[in-house]
């Protein structure tokens, strides 16, 4: 079930990235066009076309590692009593509202569509994910109760 969520996320990773890089060229393309040339001292056009470019490429970068992550990566399973590590699948009772975080290494904050449900991506630089760490099923994280790792 995980390997096929990670399919998933390298889909929608592949996706994203394509769109940026393609995004990158044309902003790229506008920064060095000849007719973005600046008509005076205060336009400002062709250098805010300059910085966008060079951070959709810094981003383009990020998102293809975090590609190259999800292509190698193999989720472990946990059992039922199992503490909560890197690779779990958490649902987390919210109100009676069900939520669901996969620990993975990259990607964080990307919401991935499973089997009806929102899958949000949670990296060690989450503090979410750093509370999850060694909990079990039935103990509370915030105001949320742990209610299944897979």
């Amino acid at each position: 079930m995980k390997q096929a969520l990670v399919e998933r996320i390298r889909l929608q990773l592949a996706d994203q990235l394509a769109r940026l890089r393609q995004s990158a060229r044309e902003t790229h393309a506008d920064a060095t066009d000849p007719g973005s040339r600046a008509e005076s001292k205060y336009d400002t056009r062709s250098l805010e076309a300059s910085y966008l470019a060079q951070g959709q490429a810094r981003q383009a970068e990020e998102l293809a590692e975090a590609l190259r992550i999800f292509e190698q990566l193999e989720l472990p399973a946990f059992d039922i009593d199992a503490a909560i590590d890197a690779g779990a699948l958490v649902e987390l009772d919210e109100d009676g509202e069900p939520r669901h975080y996969l620990l993975v290494p990259a990607a964080g904050g990307t919401v991935i569509e499973d089997e009806g449900r929102e899958v949000t991506l949670l990296t060690p630089e989450s503090p979410l994910y750093r509370q999850l760490i060694g909990r079990r099923i039935g103990e509370l994280v915030g105001d949320a109760m742990v209610s299944e790792v897979a």
